[in-house]
């Protein structure tokens, strides 16, 4: 049984992530090259992922005021002389839907993101915008956010801007956001509001009637050691390639049954940020996760997944042989 307070946390994560949604959608329907920085990493950041981390910070501060939040970006960027027009143009499209905030205000907001996480204590864990290259091209993005309480995910929320609502075979209509409370419930809804749905994943363990998920970033997974799993598990569906933590929301509603973020480098840790509400919502719809040595991801390690490499995410049944078949291919 999910006590009220949950829910009360819930419904302020989806009303920040819904939100953050509307200001995506406005700034890409006026998007242009203008719009976009790189960071030292070289991954893009744009106005949009700037707002949204400024509109779920803001609401969550409203909401819980004494509750940190680990995120990706930070105001450093938009602080520098030469970024001031980007910076003006951040505050006008928050504002288009938090009037009440001055340019300093929005500058803060986003600055909140800068906790450190760890193994005690509760924070939310926010990622403006997943699959900023997506965004840019025009095709699947997620806005996600997390509860974390004592290095645990106990809740988390997708919004899905451009995923086709209730299904990938549906037209890509009003979009989807997706919400789970651990050792509770998962649903869906579109974007713009309407009937929640409830959310499960399949129970395929035919591999025969499988799909693999995986990242269209080649960047972000293997692609030729997922080739090789795939074979080896005997799955003859083309595998469904999505930006973002849309993986994670297609496997909870059943549209695919694996979603593999295999390592591409050594050294490279997952963020908390990439993983902890798709994490909660497919735990939440009856799936599993693990790294693909088939450890439970540890989010108690601050902004990290340092104790993890890549990630398994499988609607259950499957599970164990989708491990083993990483194993082979992996060595």
């Amino acid at each position: 049984m999910v006590d009220s307070s949950r829910r009360l946390e819930l419904e302020a994560a989806v009303e920040a992530v819904a939100l953050a949604c509307r200001l995506c959608r406005d700034v890409r329907r006026t998007f242009d090259a203008a719009g976009i920085l790189g960071k030292e990493d070289r991954s893009p950041v744009t106005t949009a992922d700037f707002g949204s981390q400024a509109i779920m910070c803001r609401k969550l501060a409203d909401a819980f005021p004494d509750d940190a939040v680990v995120a990706e970006e930070s105001s450093e960027l938009l602080r520098k002389p030469e970024s001031a027009e980007l910076a003006a143009t951040v505050c006008r499209h928050v504002r288009d839907h938090l009037p009440e905030l001055s340019d300093a205000d929005i500058l803060s907001a986003i600055d909140r993101g800068d906790a450190a996480g760890g193994p005690s204590g509760r924070f939310w864990t926010c990622d403006p915008i997943d699959g900023t290259k997506g965004f840019i091209r025009g095709d699947q993005y997620a806005i996600a956010l997390g509860l974390i309480e004592d290095g645990e995910v106990v809740l988390g929320v997708l919004g899905c801007p451009n995923l086709p609502y209730p299904s990938l075979a549906a037209p890509r209509g009003s979009g989807t956001l997706l919400a789970g409370i651990v050792n509770g419930d998962a649903w869906s809804t579109p974007v713009d509001g309407g009937d929640r749905i409830p959310l499960s994943v399949s129970r395929a363990g035919n591999p025969a009637d499988m799909v693999m998920c995986e990242s269209v970033e080649s960047a972000h997974t293997a692609h030729g050691t997922s080739a090789r799993i795939t074979e080896a598990l005997g799955i003859t569906r083309p595998p469904a390639r999505i930006d973002s933590q849309c993986k994670y929301a297609v496997v909870a509603r059943g549209d695919a049954d694996i979603y593999l973020r295999l390592p591409t480098r050594p050294g490279y840790e997952e963020k908390i940020w990439d993983h902890a509400a798709g994490w909660a919502v497919i735990t939440a719809a009856g799936g599993r996760v693990t790294d693909t040595k088939g450890q439970p991801l540890d989010f108690s390690r601050g902004r990290t997944l340092s104790a993890n490499k890549g990630v398994v995410a499988t609607n259950g049944p499957c599970h164990d042989a989708v491990l083993a078949a990483v194993a082979d291919a992996m060595g």
